[in-house]
């Protein structure tokens, strides 16, 4: 199973304002976006880990998931949420040539701890014997910062912040603050059948 994000979330989406601020950073100078892509790269950081920790996409991102064999032959759980919606089922054959598979053989369905995808009939499209199939699926709270949950959100602050501030790596990784604020959003993966 690999998981790939195909299209990533633009850096005019990040909240690089609202970390300046976290950091109580200087306005108003004539070189204040200095720092600019060096917050970035702890604010792309932060979110990684934040979304690794909660097992959510907190911006809205694009992925096809490749697998080589469904682990229910009925229903495919997703692993990673909340996803909006399946756009695609590519059946791999072993020479590597994919077709995508009838969109009337399956639905997605929409939860919050366990979205899927189902077979309509008995059971989900064949992978091809030496084969694989790729499920191509959109996730993520929103399209824009202020859709991501306030708990959420003030989690990558923090997280980015103890990165920043503790370049050297001698502070713990991740503060215990940005690690409760996760925590009713984390899911056991055994109980969602990934």
């Amino acid at each position: 199973m690999i998981l790939t994000e195909t299209i990533s979330v633009s850096s005019d989406v990040l909240p690089v304002d609202a970390f300046k601020a976290h950091l109580q950073m200087g306005t108003g100078f004539a070189d204040s976006d200095l720092q600019d892509e060096v917050l970035e790269i702890y604010l792309r950081a932060a979110i990684a880990a934040v979304e690794a920790r909660s097992g959510r996409v907190l911006l809205r991102k694009q992925y096809v998931w490749s697998l080589t064999r469904w682990r229910d032959a009925a229903r495919q759980v997703l692993p990673v949420r909340p996803v909006v919606g399946v756009t695609e089922l590519r059946m791999i054959n072993g020479s590597g040539e994919g077709n995508a598979a009838d969109v009337d053989s399956y639905r997605f369905v929409p939860d919050d701890i366990c979205p899927a995808v189902e077979a309509t009939g008995m059971l989900l499209p064949p992978v091809p014997v030496g084969g694989s199939v790729d499920l191509m699926f959109e996730a993520g709270f929103g399209a824009e910062w202020a859709e991501v949950p306030a708990d959420l959100a003030q989690a990558v602050l923090i997280v980015a912040a103890n990165a920043y501030e503790n370049r050297t790596g001698t502070s713990e990784a991740m503060p215990i603050a940005a690690l409760s604020l996760i925590e009713p959003y984390r899911a056991l993966r055994v109980s969602r059948g990934v």
